[in-house]
């Protein structure tokens, strides 16, 4: 054989080696690129739903602390507490309604619904209707059951015929419980917040409460959960529903056409499982979120009035008020139509009496708390 043709003959297999040698280091250059392109992906995706996770749960305690606070401004009405004491049912839902409709007209908690129970966990009165005035109440709400080991305040999410957010305070006239208040919102108002941030709410409730929850029995469901929230997004229920739900459920969250999925487990006031909050969030959302500070909180990003009232709390929950009776009934006094100051406007003038100048000053100034304060009080 020619020299030449077995020269090239060997040209030829290192060529082709070489562009096998080529090809390959391409081909794993390649799937490393995709490899890590789709690791940081999903560790941005980790990264920005370990954000919303944290700030949903923080505007979950501000919705529970707002109204655990509430609950205990309206326990200590003097009117309500006679109203109880008397056993004058009619004085009682009047008392009831007229607040519920003044909060609605005034503030931002449009299906705010207050009921009073008895001792024994008997309606005595509610603000959003008359007539149901001892219906026995206990037998479709287990979370009541903890009132009769002891009378602590509680808040949280719990079930009966609706899932609400609901806080529980005893109404004491001295040592004595004579009933109490409870303070009833839609989680609907909290999806509408959410929604103003890209963020869609799906609360579900476990199935198995639908036994007590007998005006939840109509209502959509996902798999073994009932959509407790009126308001969801109904473009997004067929989506939702062919997510891998095994999977999902044991993993941080569920990426599917341009939708972050992720989910968070929804606890009672004891601090039971009932259910899990679904959200989802659009890659646009995402994106606005990506760029905000993520050590600041958007979901109490809502208003700059609801902003000062949570880190007020966290400072001082009486602020320059000495306990949180004084504070809240001075906070509802500008609430009030006048027929209704009268009485709270001599009780608020003989609290302040016991304060002392320094201490008025403050209150006065509350919002330049952190400046010296140089005043006199005539």
């Amino acid at each position: 054989m020619p020299k030449h043709t077995v020269k090239y003959r060997v040209e030829t297999y290192y060529n082709k080696l070489a562009l096998y040698a080529i090809f390959t280091v391409l081909l794993i250059l390649f799937v490393s690129f995709l490899f890590f392109v789709r690791n940081d992906k999903a560790d941005r995706l980790i990264t920005l739903g370990d954000h919303v996770i944290e700030n949903f749960r923080t505007g979950l305690d501000y919705e529970m602390v707002n109204l655990l606070s509430l609950s205990m401004a309206l326990s200590e009405d003097g009117e309500l507490k006679n109203a109880l004491i008397f056993d004058d049912e009619s004085k009682g839902y009047h008392i009831l309604s007229n607040l519920s409709k003044r909060f609605k007209k005034y503030t931002h908690l449009k299906s705010l619904r207050i009921q009073v129970l008895t001792p024994d966990f008997f309606i005595f009165a509610r603000s959003w209707n008359e007539g149901f005035e001892g219906m026995p109440i206990w037998w479709f709400r287990d979370d009541l059951e903890t009132f009769t080991q002891n009378s602590k305040p509680k808040v949280g999410m719990e079930t009966g015929r609706l899932l609400t957010f609901k806080a529980t305070i005893p109404i004491r006239s001295g040592l004595k419980i004579i009933g109490y208040l409870e303070v009833i919102k839609f989680i609907d108002e909290f999806a509408i917040k959410l929604r103003k941030r890209g963020i869609e709410l799906f609360a579900l409730m476990d199935e198995k409460y639908l036994e007590k929850a007998e005006l939840m029995r109509d209502f959509p469901r996902i798999e073994k959960y009932v959509i407790s929230n009126q308001n969801f997004n109904q473009q997004l229920l067929g989506k939702i529903k062919e997510i891998d739900w095994k999977t999902f459920l044991n993993k941080p969250y569920s990426y599917e056409d341009t939708i972050l999925y992720l989910n968070e487990p929804m606890y009672n006031g004891e601090g039971k499982q009932i259910g899990l909050y679904l959200l989802a969030i659009s890659d646009d959302a995402l994106k606005k979120f990506e760029k905000e500070n993520e050590r600041v909180s958007f979901f109490t990003q809502f208003s700059d009035d609801d902003v000062k009232q949570v880190v007020n709390a966290w400072e001082n929950p009486y602020g320059s008020f000495r306990n949180q009776y004084d504070k809240d009934l001075i906070a509802f006094l500008p609430k009030l139509q006048k027929e209704d100051k009268l009485n709270l406007e001599l009780e608020a003038k003989s609290i302040l009496r016991t304060y002392s100048k320094e201490e008025l000053i403050d209150m006065v100034l509350e919002n330049n708390h952190k400046e010296k304060k140089i005043g006199e009080i005539r």
